[in-house]
């Protein structure tokens, strides 16, 4: 591409200079023969210029697009890898700018940007050379304009820089803003906020249709002032150079070469702003772009052990964890877990039960303490190992747009459709998926959209179970479905867990009263912790939860709930 930029710098100023020379040494002697030669070594010179332009542009077009692949491919990893607490705090719609609209515009500044930018500034030099070589004087006539051109390309650049931050900053608004609300479309219409989310929308679409429009007037502003300068400076030398030629000073070629010249010599500058706004917006991207790639709130992943057999011992010693500063949720919490033994954490909202599942799988990393796993701080694990081997079914069950097979093995090719449904017929989810259209080939849809809640929660035991685990945690997994699958589920739970660790989160009691060890948290705190009976007996916070629980199963039905 270096090489066609050079070449097309050069074939551009060439042609005016073979033009005059066939005027003013061939057709004005009467040369015809010669002058006929010089002809078709413009056309060749024009063809040569054609094929090279075309080489030109296709290659900073494969460039511009093997360079955003890289950069989208870099950056998607990069954002894979950085902890929860990244995603807590920051829009998906950003994101999705980021990795998308801002990686794009990359392009244009290969494509559209800095080549050409360099190309015509070559190309101007090499303009100026063939005008000085020609006729120094109509030489300086002609570009007497040329430093009102420039310092309105220079009004114009720096007016549109400013418009075209807020048009990509209105973009990354909208994107954030429609994201949020088709995610969450159900709130809007459960509390009837349609019309209101709706002016919101428009007032953000405005903001977005005014950057543009200021992008607009300034464009329509620049382009006819450049072309009106650029005209006068055209006149000025007709008008010299006229003078000239009847003066016997100047010839037909050279003037007609002139003006040649000088409308090559403008049109780059017309143009090179746009382009260094084109290569100003990749500024910007590049700029937001190495912002979250220089983002390193990674989980450390140093660690190398990988050992074949996994026991499941889990001991929490001293944790200390907070999501922001000082401010913990976790204090001193001391755990044990031993191998193919169960522990359920209870406790009230916001007594940290969530996040010490959290902790054990490393999605957050604790400020004090240690977790170790089967004697090993988890942190000596590699992650990817640690993860695997920790399976986890959530409350809140994700599934892709995608068939039923390919949620559960999330695209392993280790795991064979005969070990999906020998997974699948032992947690029960076999019977609902063999009558779906396509059984295991059934398209769920975005988000699981087609299934209910019951259904979806069976499938994420089933995707927790073909990975063999030998660590279960089971956040909430029950909470959200009927009597009737939770029954069904516990029973397949109570074979899932058989010879292998467990940690269960429950709300409701009944589902953990077979646990081997219950422990009750309460403000990031152990409060209590032994079997079922031993904690009834303490007659404490357990008990009273217990009792709680009780009532409202025995209360009687009667007005209202």
């Amino acid at each position: 591409m270096v090489l066609t930029t050079v070449l097309l710098a050069v074939l551009g100023p060439l042609r005016p200079y073979l033009v005059q020379v066939a005027i003013d040494r061939f057709l004005n002697a009467g040369k015809l023969d010669q002058f006929y030669q010089m002809m078709v070594l413009l056309i060749v010179l024009l063809v040569t210029q054609a094929f090279v332009q075309f080489s030109n542009t296709h290659l900073a077009g494969v460039i511009g697009q093997n360079v955003i692949r890289d950069i989208r491919l870099k950056l998607f990893r990069h954002i894979m890898s950085l902890r929860l607490r990244f995603f807590d705090q920051t829009p998906i719609g950003r994101l999705v700018t980021r990795n998308i609209s801002d990686v794009e515009t990359l392009s244009n500044v290969f494509s559209d940007g800095f080549a050409n930018i360099v190309g015509d500034i070559l190309q101007l030099l090499v303009i100026l050379g063939f005008m000085l070589y020609t006729d120094w004087r109509l030489t300086l006539v002609s570009l007497s304009m040329l430093p009102l051109l420039l310092l309105s390309t220079y009004v114009f650049k720096e007016k549109i820089k400013v418009a075209f931050n807020d048009v990509r900053t209105a973009v990354a608004n909208l994107n954030t803003f429609v994201q949020e609300h088709i995610t969450g479309m159900n709130i809007v219409q459960i509390f009837g906020a349609e019309e209101r989310e709706y002016r919101k929308f428009t007032r953000i679409n405005a903001e977005h249709r005014d950057a543009n429009l200021r992008s607009v007037l300034y464009y329509s502003v620049y382009f006819p002032v450049a072309e009106v300068i650029g005209a006068a400076g055209t006149g000025l030398l007709v008008w010299y150079g006229a003078k000239g030629a009847l003066e016997g000073i100047v010839t037909e070629g050279v003037l007609i070469a002139f003006i040649m010249y000088i409308a090559m010599f403008f049109r780059p500058i017309r143009l090179i702003a746009d382009r260094f706004n084109t290569l100003q917006l990749g500024v910007v991207s590049t700029d937001r772009i190495f912002k979250l790639l220089d983002h390193q709130d990674q989980t450390e992943n140093k660690g190398q052990l990988a050992p074949k057999d996994l026991k499941g011992h889990i001991r929490f010693e001293q944790v200390w964890f907070a999501y922001k500063a000082e401010d913990y949720v976790l204090k001193g919490i001391d755990l044990e877990v031993k191998p193919g033994r169960s522990l359920a954490l209870v406790g009230a909202t916001g007594a940290g039960k969530s996040s010490v599942i959290q902790l054990l799988s490393r999605f957050y990393d604790l400020q004090k303490g240690q977790i170790l796993l089967d004697g090993h701080d988890i942190r000596e694990y590699e992650l990817s190992f640690l993860r695997r081997h920790i399976g986890m079914v959530l409350q809140d069950v994700f599934l892709y747009s995608s068939t039923i097979s390919d949620n559960i093995s999330l695209g392993n090719p280790e795991i064979t459709e005969d070990r999906i449904r020998e997974a699948a017929e032992l947690v029960g989810a076999h019977r609902f998926i063999e009558k779906l259209p396509g059984a295991y080939q059934y398209n769920v849809m975005e988000r699981g959209a087609t299934l209910s809640v019951g259904q979806r929660q069976l499938i994420s035991f089933v995707r927790a179970l073909v990975y063999d685990p030998q660590v279960i945690v089971l956040d909430e997994a029950t909470s959200s479905v009927d009597t009737e699958t939770e029954e069904l589920i516990q029973e397949a739970i109570s074979k899932m867990l058989k010879g292998r660790t467990a940690i269960v989160i429950a709300h409701r009691l009944s589902t953990i009263q077979d646990a081997d060890q219950i422990v009750v948290l309460e403000k990031g705190e152990v409060k209590e912790q032994g079997s079922h009976e031993e904690l009834l007996a303490l007659q404490g916070a357990y008990a009273q939860l217990h009792a709680m629980q009780f009532k409202e199963l025995l209360k009687p039905v009667g007005r209202g709930f």
